[in-house]
C-alpha cells in the first residue's frame, strides 16, 4: 500500500469515527501540517493553535473529502491554511509587525551579498522604504505563500490592486537593494 492509499484508508476510516485510524492520520501528518501552520503564523503557540482548530476540521469533515479533490495531504494542508487565515484575520495580525527572518532574505536574497546581518538590515531598510500596502502584499506573498486571491481576501483588496502592488514593490524593492 502506498503511503497516499494508507492516508486516504485512515481518512476513510477517521469518517467512520474510527479514533485508533485519525490517531494514525495525526501521527503521519502532523509534523508537515504544523511546519506549514509554523510558517504562516512565525509564532509557535498560534501555530499549534492552528493544528488543533485543522485536525478538529479534518475530523468532522473527512467524509466530505473526495480524491477528486486533490491528494489526502493536499486537502489537509489546505484546511491548514485556511485555519491560519481565519486567525490571522481574528487577531489581526499586520505583516509589518512581524520580524523579517532569514528565510525572508534567502527568498529575495539575489546572491550578490556575503554577510547575511548585513543583508538582513538591507532588506529591512528597503522594505521600510516601501508603501505599506506594497510591504504586506510582498511579505505576504513571499514568506507566507500566498496567492494572489488569498491575498485580496486577507486584505480586501482588489486583485488588479494587489498584483500591482507586488509588482511595484518588487520593482522599487530591486531597485533599493542594487543600490
Amino acid at each position: 500500500m502506498t503511503p497516499q492509499q494508507q492516508l486516504l484508508e485512515w481518512l476513510r476510516s477517521s469518517a467512520q469515527g474510527d479514533q485508533a485510524a485519525f490517531e494514525s492520520l495525526y501521527q503521519a501528518t502532523s509534523a508537515k501540517l504544523f511546519a506549514v501552520s509554523l510558517q504562516l503564523m512565525r509564532r509557535r503557540d498560534w501555530a499549534e493553535d492552528v493544528l488543533q482548530d485543522a485536525f478538529i476540521k479534518i475530523w468532522h469533515n473527512a467524509g466530505d473529502y473526495h480524491t477528486e479533490k486533490g491528494t489526502v495531504m493536499t486537502w489537509m494542508i489546505s484546511i491548514t491554511r485556511y485555519r491560519a487565515l481565519d486567525l490571522l484575520k481574528s487577531r489581526k495580525v499586520k505583516a509589518e509587525h512581524i520580524e523579517l527572518d532569514e528565510s525572508w532574505m534567502e527568498a529575495l536574497h539575489t546572491g550578490e551579498f556575503t554577510d547575511p546581518a548585513a543583508d538582513k538590515a538591507r532588506l529591512e531598510f528597503c522594505m521600510e522604504g516601501l508603501e505599506s500596502d506594497h510591504r504586506q502584499s510582498i511579505y505576504l506573498a513571499f514568506v507566507n505563500g500566498l496567492s494572489h486571491q488569498e491575498i485580496t481576501q486577507y486584505i480586501s483588496a482588489p486583485l488588479g490592486s494587489i498584483k500591482s502592488w507586488i509588482r511595484r514593490g518588487l520593482a522599487k524593492l530591486k531597485r533599493c537593494l542594487e543600490a
